[in-house]
């Protein structure tokens, strides 16, 4: 069966989409939007609770990698190709039930999201004001990846420093994050015609002033 992007688009009409790079303050800016305006807060990964139990290895493989994993040191020692090759499979794989899961919280109520679907998807279900790109330098997105105190982050991190070579598997781990935030999908944020914010690597705290600048796109004020 397939939904027409019409319909999906109407029955999505009350949520409002953040994407974008590591590092670029998404998580922050739907966390404060959400608490300013009475929205509902979808965070990043928001579609596990669901996709976790119910994906199917032969539909959805790369969502379904971690329930073959046995050590966590496999995941952060895979070549950087194939972290970036899964990185971005897995956001097409959970678009699904990301947009399923959103219809179904979204009707009555204002729903603020921290997605990974892609953007050609996003053209296709939303509307320009509904949509906002955030975008952080490469060596920030890279080098600050694990300055963050959010737990998956930290547990990682843990994993990295309990292998056999720590510095060898960072510096993998990083070339890995390098190819996600590299410049082609840099650009493909950058030029998908979505409101944009670049972050500025200058130390200042902008949260209120980008909170602003979200809330005025999104029609929120």
């Amino acid at each position: 069966m397939k939904i027409e992007n019409n319909i999906l688009k109407y029955y999505l009409r009350n949520v409002y989409f953040i994407t974008g790079t590591a590092y670029a303050g998404k998580s922050t800016m739907v966390k404060m939007l959400a608490d300013k305006y009475g929205l509902i807060c979808c965070g990043e990964n928001y579609h596990s609770a669901v996709s976790d139990i119910i994906a199917e290895p032969d539909v959805q493989p790369d969502l379904c990698y971690m329930k073959g994993l046995t050590d966590w040191k496999e995941f952060v020692t895979r070549s950087p190709e194939e972290y970036e090759r899964w990185i971005f499979s897995t956001g097409k794989e959970a678009a699904e039930f990301e947009i399923a899961e959103l219809i179904s919280i979204s009707r009555d109520q204002k729903v603020i999201a921290d997605t990974n679907i892609p953007i050609p998807v996003l053209k296709e279900i939303s509307d320009y004001d509904h949509v906002a790109v955030m975008l952080s330098p490469q060596a920030m997105s890279v080098e600050r990846f694990f300055d963050r105190s959010d737990p998956e982050k930290q547990f990682l991190l843990k994993v990295i420093e309990s292998c056999d070579d720590p510095e060898a598997v960072l510096e993998n781990y990083k070339k890995g994050l390098a190819l996600i935030n590299s410049k082609e999908h840099y650009d493909e944020y950058a030029h998908s015609g979505f409101f944009t914010l670049t972050r500025k690597d200058d130390g200042k705290d902008t949260r209120e002033y980008v909170c602003g600048l979200l809330a005025d796109h999104f029609g929120l004020g």
